[in-house]
């Protein structure tokens, strides 16, 4: 009965069809009636508005009629003439998301496959980076969800503690004149979390823009209450564990951001010698690269030590000066002292070999010229002062001495060096290749200074870390950067994880001030630390640990380095430390991929911290790509103004506006004006709209590039041509189709015409390839894969041999042909799909379906992504095909060569040295004169001879092709082309 019933059905939708068609021809003759009286009727004006009428009535039936927001798309009754990716990428994405179709089902039958996002800042903008990163993750998850898997992609995004503090701090003191210390931290606090609620959506419409199918209703933001649960329980179990301890050290400190930042974010550029640096905060460039030497004048005024430094200014806070002891010009003086110029301090003098306190902040030891800081042994401290000069704005304090009080560092620099001059003690400067360290997030130039902090004990995990890409449990990929990984865990250091900021997770530790205590300043007594998830658990900790006694608390006011919640979103995302539905379904988790920048920043951090937290690598393979560059493999820079803003590609975008969108920023004149410079040269025409598709593509066929990745815009606007090519490609077989085809449900492979055994076999080759290099994340392999077969093997191959077929009586063949068609464009736009979701999902839905479906939710999406038929597979005619192409590849040369124009269809004789290859040849002759343009293929036997007047050319040892010119090139004209040849060869 189920048989009958859909015979009776598709009966029923060809009849209606077909009335359908009847009622619009009869509508069309009833407009062109009225046409011809009104053109009758009117003057020649009237005429052509009539005409226009009709055109513009004609011209609907292309354009889609308006979509209601998440309602899937409706389509055009006909295809548009040519692909607008802006048209086609419209509506798809809100119907997806809407349908929830990205959702995850925690309790799925399926085997899970899950990626979580690295969390962008939520201060940012999508740049071509996080592209790369949306546009390779989402591939995968996208082919992994069509393969079978319960596949979750986790978005989020990062608090970004400094760079959203900084913003809104300027936007602060822009819009109302007002510091953060103006509103206090609790009013600043409630600024930042409104700012983040109005511009923090941007990146993840960004995200949508370019098809990313991220389960939004996981999103979760590293400051969110359950992620600040998991924060605050990480740092408390570290902590009981002896992992995170409190210490006074020598820290990185940033004068512009007025914190402690870690080594990783410390970039260190090496100097020859003298070289001037622009710095923020200062006017006039600084100079860096320079030792100067000037002298103590010893106590009793016989004498004086020369020193070297280079940092000048740092000897305002001098406790000492270290001698190396077989330096025969003062060894003898261990034990005597030299005077400060400025403030008249007493300086001991030292020279027993021992490392003293060296270069701690500004409170520092100098040296004595021709010595390193490493000739000193290791061995006991002398027991020094130290005094710090700096405030941390990076203004010399009233330690530095009244005449320098309130100067910023490098201008103290220049006056100490000044007023050294006036006293006669200046020695010189010379030039000295020296490291100078700059922090990654505000350009200024790292001073250090002893700052108490928090730490993390990093050597047991890092070795743990180590560990799990040795035995296995953890891959990396590309391979390469095993080394990279190895090299910096197993000479890591410990990573100080306290910032002195407002915006963040603040640390979950309090100040217990004992009545008692002598001195009362925050932090004084290192032992007065406790560390607690709450105030109420601090109280009952300190009662504990000062029993009987009176005192009250204060939280650090210090906030946790941002990269610390982010080594903990692998599992936090998931509800960790309650093990939630989610937590038990999915973790730990499949893949991690990022760019291989932030090796060390994040994805080391989370094996680390994963691994002791959860007791489980908390991903079982990581999956770097390169970094992208312009396309002259320059790091892009706004002051190169080579910055690429996806959306901009994807929309396409003026020279004009891409000069204004430098004008917004806050680059000074000279550098806007070398950027707009950058711009003319790279995109004179602005930047022609490509739409995501194509971008998408691009971006993950570059990935073969694992390093670097050299972004031509060009190669974006070539595969956006190319989806005008598979646009036109799908037009021609709907044409062919027709609008009554329906797919056959069962198709005999082994009685189809070579052409489409050929076809089907090679889509079969191109799935398996696909497959292959998709399962080893060889994503520009994939692409390739791709691209091939229906480039050249459906729309240059496939096509052309189907138009003579299409024109001809033969149902069957046509028949045979359709649903060859059929298939290839339902398989190859399914194996497309996650490369390019918005074009093959509009493709896809207008393919004829195998049989009825009424749930609208039906997408391609969410179809079978296509595997390996053994049904399908025909080597042997691949071999034979690739013989017939290699004699096309030869006629197509000879017509090149001597001019022929399409409409010249001259004879093909193919000679052949034997007969297994003549055989192989005669049942290819229709596909090589369809391909070839010729009017016949005739095969010959070694010893037949081709008529005169024929070209040659060799395709083989075996095959010889003569295309027969006689009658279509003037002979005389050819042989004279071939003597200049000749005689300039001879010359």
């Amino acid at each position: 009965m189920g048989e009958i019933d859909e015979d009776l059905e598709r009966k029923k939708k060809k009849e209606e069809k077909a009335k359908e068609k009847e009622l619009k021809k009869l509508k069309a003759a009833q407009k062109a009636e009225a046409a011809k009286s009104v053109v009758v009727q009117t003057s020649k004006k009237g005429e052509q508005k009539a005409k226009r009428a009709l055109l513009e009535e004609s011209e609907e039936n292309y354009v889609d009629p308006p979509t209601p927001v998440g309602e899937k798309k409706h389509l055009s009754l006909d295809m548009a003439k040519s692909y607008n990716p802006i048209v086609v990428e419209t509506s798809w994405y809100e119907w997806w998301e809407n349908s929830g179709f990205f959702v995850a089902d925690s309790n799925s039958k399926k085997a899970p496959f899950v990626v979580v996002v690295p969390p962008p800042n939520v201060t940012g903008a999508l740049h071509i980076g996080h592209g790369l990163t949306a546009a390779v993750q989402d591939t995968i998850i996208r082919w992994r969800r069509m393969s079978g898997y319960n596949a979750l992609w986790v978005p989020g995004c990062d608090h970004a503690g400094i760079s959203t503090q900084v913003v809104v701090e300027k936007k602060l003191m822009k819009e109302r004149g007002l510091t953060r210390h103006d509103l206090g931290r609790e009013n600043f606090i409630e600024e930042v979390w409104r700012w983040k609620e109005h511009y923090g959506g941007t990146i993840s419409k960004q995200q949508r823009r370019i098809g990313a199918s991220l389960d939004w209703s996981r999103e979760c933001f590293t400051m969110d209450e359950p992620r600040s649960i998991a924060v605050t329980e990480a740092f408390v179990r570290l902590h009981e564990e002896g992992l995170i301890y409190r210490d006074n050290r020598l820290v990185n400190w940033d004068c512009v951001l007025r914190t402690a930042v870690s080594d990783i974010e410390v970039d260190y550029i090496e100097l020859k010698g003298r070289t001037q640096r622009r710095v923020p905060g200062y006017e006039n460039l600084v100079e860096f690269g320079v030792i100067t030497s000037f002298a103590y004048p010893l106590e009793d005024g016989l004498g004086q030590v020369v020193v070297a430094t280079t940092r000048p200014e740092t000897m305002l806070g001098d406790s000492a000066v270290a001698v190396h002891p077989s330096d025969p010009r003062y060894s003898h003086l261990h034990g005597k002292w030299v005077i400060h110029p400025f403030n008249g301090r007493k300086l001991p003098i030292i020279c027993d070999g021992e490392l003293v306190d060296m270069s701690f902040g500004t409170g520092a030891v100098k040296i004595t010229p021709a010595h390193d800081p490493n000739d000193f042994a290791t061995g006991k401290r002398h027991n020094l002062e130290f005094i710090s000069i700096l405030n941390d704005d990076g203004k010399i304090n009233s330690n530095g001495g009244n005449q320098f009080e309130g100067l910023k560092r490098f201008d103290a620099r220049i006056a100490v060096v000044r007023a050294l001059e006036e006293k006669g003690l200046y020695r010189g400067a010379h030039d000295n290749p020296m490291r100078l360290g700059i922090c990654s997030r505000s350009d200024d130039v790292i001073e250090p200074m002893i700052k108490p902090q928090w730490y993390v004990s990093c050597n047991n995990m890092a070795k743990e870390a180590c560990d799990a890409v040795r035995d296995g449990r953890l891959e990396i990929i590309p391979k390469l950067f095993e080394d990279t990984w190895f090299r910096w865990l197993e000479n890591i250091r410990d990573w100080c994880i306290s910032r002195q900021l407002w915006w963040g997770h603040r640390v979950p530790a309090w100040y217990a001030i004992l009545d008692e205590d002598q001195l009362t300043e925050l932090g004084v007594y290192n032992d007065h630390w406790v560390v607690a998830r709450n105030i109420k658990e601090a109280e009952a900790f300190a009662k504990v640990k000062f029993p009987g006694k009176k005192f009250r608390l204060e939280q650090d006011p210090d906030v946790l380095d941002t990269w610390f919640s982010s080594g903990l979103f692998p599992f936090s995302v998931f509800g960790w430390p309650n093990h939630t539905t989610d937590y038990r379904a999915f973790y730990p988790t499949l893949l991690l991929e990022t760019g291989h920048d932030i090796l060390f920043f994040w994805v080391a951090r989370m094996v680390m911290l994963g691994m002791k937290l959860t007791r489980v690598v908390p991903f079982k393979q990581v999956y770097l790509h390169g970094m992208v560059r312009d396309a002259h493999g320059r790091k892009m820079s706004k002051s190169l103004g080579n910055v690429i803003d996806p959306l901009e590609v994807i929309h396409g975008v003026t020279l004009e506006n891409l000069h204004k969108r430098l004008e917004q920023g806050n680059l000074d004149q000279r550098e806007l004006e070398k950027a707009k410079a950058g711009q003319v040269a790279d995109f004179p025409n602005g930047i022609p709209e490509c739409g995501a598709d194509a971008l998408r593509f691009a971006l993950v066929a570059y990935t073969a590039q694992s390093v670097n990745i050299n972004l031509d815009i060009q190669r974006v606007v070539g595969y956006r041509h190319w989806c005008n090519k598979l646009w036109n490609a799908i037009r021609f077989a709907l044409l062919n189709l027709g609008k009554d085809f329906c797919p056959s449900e069962s198709l005999d492979v082994s009685s189809l015409p070579f052409g489409c055994k050929w076809i089907l076999s090679v889509l079969n080759s191109a799935i398996s390839k696909t497959v292959s290099a998709l399962e080893l994340y060889d994503l520009s392999a994939a692409t390739t894969a791709v691209y091939s077969w229906w480039q050249y093997q459906l729309c240059d191959v496939f096509i052309e041999i189907i138009k003579p077929v299409m024109a001809t009586d033969d149902d069957s063949a046509k028949e045979a042909m359709r649903n060859t068609l059929w298939l290839c464009l339902d398989n190859g736009l399914r194996l497309l799909h996650p490369f390019m979701p918005f074009v093959t999902e509009e493709l896809w839905q207008r393919l004829p379906r195998m049989r009825l479906k009424s749930d609208e939710k039906f997408s391609i999406m969410l179809s079978a992504y296509p595997s390996f038929s053994e049904e399908w597979n025909h080597p042997d005619i691949e071999s034979q095909m690739a013989v017939f192409e290699a004699v096309v590849r030869a006629a197509r040369s000879l017509r090149m060569t001597y001019g022929l124009q399409p409409k010249q269809r001259p004879s093909l004789f193919v000679r052949c040295r034997t007969e297994d290859v003549a055989e192989v040849l005669r049942h290819g002759t229709s596909e090589v004169a369809t391909l070839a343009t010729l009017s016949t293929v005739e095969v010959l036997l070694a010893a037949d001879e081709p008529p005169p007047g024929c070209a040659v050319a060799i395709v083989s040892e075996s095959i010889t092709a003569y295309l027969h010119l006689k009658g279509l090139v003037d002979a005389n004209m050819e042989i004279d082309k071939l003597q200049k040849k000749k005689d300039e060869i001879c010359r």
